[in-house]
């Protein structure tokens, strides 16, 4: 291979490589997750950091407790964000590769979900 013919698969794969990134950019833009409470009183969408896009309290909210509604909309919050984190991981992974040491870091900041018979906010067990 001469130099010329290097330099013509170089730019190729910068170009795909800007391609990918740009695609990635834009799914990160538009990430965000819609979650409901199991009752139905609390809907949220959130964006990957969990930052708040939207909240909706229906009426169901208003015959709850102060408490017990604040509890439900952070557990409500929470299920959003771990939803628009798969989101963003998802956009980001054809970027690093799935396997690279940066998407195991993506996927390490992603919150568990609550442990199985753990209290849930309006009062059940999950």
């Amino acid at each position: 291979m001469d130099a010329e013919e290097w330099l013509v698969g170089y730019r190729a794969r910068l170009a795909e490589l800007e391609a990918r990134a740009g695609r990635a950019q834009d799914a990160l833009a538009r990430a965000e997750a819609t979650a409901t409470s199991p009752d139905g009183a609390v809907t949220v969408t959130v964006d990957p950091a969990g930052g708040l896009r939207a909240l909706v309290l229906s009426d169901r909210a208003t015959q709850m407790g102060r408490t017990q509604l604040a509890a439900t909309i952070v557990a409500t919050a929470g299920t959003a964000r771990r939803d628009a984190a798969a989101e963003a991981i998802a956009a980001m992974s054809p970027l690093l590769g799935d396997d690279s040491r940066a998407m195991r870091l993506l996927r390490g900041d992603v919150p568990t979900p609550p442990p199985t018979g753990s209290p849930r906010p309006d009062g059940g067990r999950s």
